[in-house]
């Protein structure tokens, strides 16, 4: 008999391995490259576009209501109709600038009022200075130059078909301890004033469609609050076709008559023996 003892049997078994799962790291990878993509795109389109488009974008960012007729579909494509606003708004600003500087009394003044062509329209700033200017100081009440002003303003503003905004700004000096009476209030009632001086000499009452108080909420001067020239009086000339503000009625609830409470899945009592028979109807005064 041999011996040699059996060798032992090794059976090596091999694991098939597959590809494991990465996760979804490279979906957040491409969509920040074609974000990036993207983003390159817009600058390059933009920077190869007029100034007019640029310029209906810029304030599109500003104002999205104030702008949006801008872009889109009212401009047909073509920026025809950003073109005649601008144009039509320059020749409103040359000559407004030339009417004030031939008035003598407001030849000094020149400085104190600035006029600018911004997304939203033509804008008019009234900007006070240390001892009033256009209203008494501490007032709601216009001084003569105030008055020559806005009067001038008027005869042009009368013709156009334009919708007009009226804004009130003071400074952060506060107005008063009175807790009655205080900036808000007279940001507001200079704007006021600014409105019937301009509708006493031909403005339309439809034509000013909103009038702003933002006492010192929005510094000209952001650096020092206290500057005189942050009372001001802003009038913007709106572009034509410019969305207006939808307004809607609102009842008035107090004078209402209230109306019963409806109850839910009710039924009309049931008569039973115990309740007796029901009521007897009532005949027609004609017996039939």
């Amino acid at each position: 008999m041999s011996t040699t003892k059996p060798q032992p049997i090794y059976v090596i078994k091999k694991k098939g391995h597959h590809g494991g799962h990465h996760g979804g790291a490279w979906k957040v990878a491409y969509a920040d490259f074609v974000t990036a993509m993207m983003a390159l795109f817009i600058v390059l389109w933009l920077m190869n576009s007029s100034d007019k488009i640029k310029k209906a974008v810029a304030g599109y960012f500003n104002d999205p209501r104030g702008t949006a007729n801008l872009m889109g579909t009212t401009m047909s494509g073509n920026g025809i109709e950003v073109t005649q606003n601008d144009s039509h708004m320059k020749q409103l600003k040359e000559k407004l600038e030339g009417e004030i500087r031939a008035k003598k009394e407001l030849e000094k003044l020149s400085k104190q009022i600035e006029i600018t062509i911004t997304p939203e329209g033509l804008r008019i700033e009234l900007l006070e200075g240390e001892k009033g200017t256009f209203y008494e100081l501490g007032s709601a009440r216009l001084s003569t130059s105030g008055q020559t002003l806005l009067s001038l303003l008027s005869g042009e503003l009368k013709t156009l078909p334009n919708a007009l905004l009226i804004e009130g700004h003071t400074d952060a000096t506060p107005y008063s301890s009175d807790l009655t009476y205080s900036n808000w209030e007279l940001s507001a009632d200079r704007a006021n004033a600014a409105r019937r001086l301009l509708q006493q000499n031909g403005v339309r009452s439809n034509q000013v469609t909103q009038v702003r108080g933002y006492a010192d909420q929005m510094l000209r001067v952001p650096s020092n609050p206290c500057d005189p020239s942050n009372r001001r009086i802003s009038i913007l000339v709106k572009n034509e076709g410019s969305a207006q503000p939808a307004l809607h009625p609102i009842k008035n609830i107090a004078t209402e008559p209230a109306k019963p409470p409806v109850a839910e899945n009710t039924k009309p009592p049931s008569h039973t023996a115990a309740a007796g028979p029901p009521p007897a109807q009532k005949k027609n005064a004609g017996g039939t």
